[in-house]
């Protein structure tokens, strides 16, 4: 009786965050599973990191209550790097951004990724989401996707119609349309069903099936847990000198980065507990995946959907997530043949579902009406993320944030007074950079070329050089033809 009473005293939220903890690890399983398969490794790899997220990260200090693992919006970028750099490497990019992050963290720089854009940042996963969906109806179909985000879109089409003759295709493709139909229709079942988390009950049903059937569909490969941890082997730290996993490995630690202190600030917004503490949860989320990268497993993030889980499931501390971990464990520990007979559409189709939510559909139309700049970034990035690839998607991205700020921030007005007599007075104010130089330079260029002119700038609040040298020759040519010099008047009169 002590005993109970001292547990209690030591965690008074142990049955609130145990109960969190099931409903965690029931939403996580499947994702973890789908997002490795998809990314193309071994899909016991996926739990490796669901188990680093939830025990390592899941015990350090930062959010309270977010949840990390793998993630369906680093599934393209882990899909290209393993393509191109092999398996064995990825294990080094992980580590190597794992230790980036830390570094962010001790100097204090993960406030910051809160000024990144936010139509960045959507237009980021919704150019991640559009890729998953295009590349997942491959394997929904039983075919193989083609290399880049466009072939992928527009070869869908094709790949649908080449399904409707073979029965192994059409098989798969109605197992992964069953188990997108059962995750949409889960919300309208009775509230005891629900306590089943939709992505599992999808994926269960159609592993049922699938087996019941005997319907002729691939299934999880398993090589069991300690077969599929590989760290990566000395020799491949040696690819750390080449400039395109250099791009890599930042590539991995910004999105990542930037997809958990989002995430964060999310989370933060459906709780009123403790608030995130943004450099100490960059240091949560290196450590995670420090340890990932010497098991050669994936990269690990906060995910909002099993964070959001956490706080509607009634989690109170960060004991949920630690022990969603442990249950992670001792599934893969315990019963990893398992895995072998959950069918490949079945997890395409979560991570269709999955995908479809990182498309900002109705909050882009929205936008569109009241803020057509930042919707233009938005859609600019994803396209960018569709055509290129992700991380040059992003930095246009970016580089359209910043023009799209700058080009707003320098608004100028100039006002010309011609009494008929004397000289015309023109004034400026505002913010006077080389964006606004064009409409300037027009404005002053039209005045009478036999009039003299006083320009006062007393009323910008900022020259940039190009413009202040601009003014200089346009002057130097107005007074050219003869006139009064043009006087330039920096201070109130």
């Amino acid at each position: 009786m002590t005993d109970n009473r001292t547990l209690i005293s030591r965690f008074p939220h142990l049955k609130e965050d145990f109960a969190a903890s099931l409903v965690v690890f029931l939403v996580a399983l499947p994702l973890c599973v789908g997002v490795s398969v998809a990314s193309g490794a071994p899909a016991e790899l996926g739990l490796v990191t669901g188990i680093v997220g939830g025990i390592v990260t899941g015990f350090m200090r930062g959010s309270s209550l977010q949840v990390s693992g793998p993630a369906a919006g680093m599934t393209v970028l882990v899909y290209e790097a393993v393509k191109e750099f092999g398996l064995p490497v990825l294990g080094v990019i992980v580590l190597a951004a794992g230790v980036l992050q830390v570094a962010m963290g001790l100097l204090r720089l993960g406030r910051y990724f809160r000024a990144i854009s936010v139509s960045v940042v959507e237009g980021m996963l919704a150019g991640i989401g559009l890729v998953i969906i295009a590349g997942q109806l491959y394997p929904a179909m039983a075919t193989k996707a083609p290399d880049s985000g466009l072939d992928k879109i527009f070869g869908v089409p094709g790949a649908l119609w080449d399904a409707f003759g073979e029965t192994k295709a059409l098989a798969s493709l109605a197992v992964a349309a069953g188990t997108i139909a059962v995750m949409l229709l889960w919300k309208h079942t009775p509230a005891k069903v629900r306590a089943l988390p939709g992505p599992l009950a999808a994926v269960g049903l159609a592993t049922l099936a699938t087996v019941a059937f005997d319907l002729p569909v691939a299934t999880v490969e398993v090589q069991g847990l300690l077969g599929s941890i590989q760290p990566p082997p000395l020799s491949a730290f040696g690819e750390l000198a080449g400039v395109g996993l250099l791009g890599t490995v930042i590539a991995f630690t910004l999105i990542a980065s930037a997809e958990s202190l989002f995430s964060a600030a999310a989370v933060d917004r459906l709780h009123s507990g403790p608030r995130t503490e943004y450099n100490k949860e960059l240091l949560a989320q290196g450590a995670g995946n420090m340890v990932c990268g010497v098991l050669g497993a994936l990269p690990m993030t906060a995910v909002i959907v099993r964070s959001a889980t956490n706080v509607q499931a009634g989690a109170r501390t960060k004991a949920s997530r630690v022990l969603h971990g442990v249950w992670l464990l001792l599934f893969a520990a315990l019963l990893p043949d398992v895995l072998a007979y959950i069918p490949i559409p079945a997890l395409a189709g979560v991570l269709i579902h999955a995908g479809s939510k990182l498309i900002p559909v109705r909050s882009l139309a929205g936008l569109w009406r009241e803020h057509r700049g930042e919707a233009f970034v938005l859609a600019a990035t994803a396209v960018s993320i569709v055509a290129v690839s992700m991380f040059e998607g992003v930095l246009i991205g970016l580089a359209l944030a910043v023009v799209k700020t700058a080009w707003e921030a320098s608004h100028v007005k100039l006002e010309v007074v011609d009494k008929g007599a004397g000289p015309i007075e023109a004034y400026l104010a505002g913010n006077a950079t080389f964006l606004r130089l064009p409409k300037i330079l027009d404005s002053l260029e039209s005045l009478p070329q036999d009039r003299p002119v006083r320009l006062d700038l007393s009323g910008l609040h900022h020259l940039d050089h190009a413009c202040r040298t601009a003014l200089d020759n346009w002057a130097e040519r107005h007074s050219a033809a003869g006139t009064e010099p043009v006087k330039l008047l920096t201070t109130a009169a």
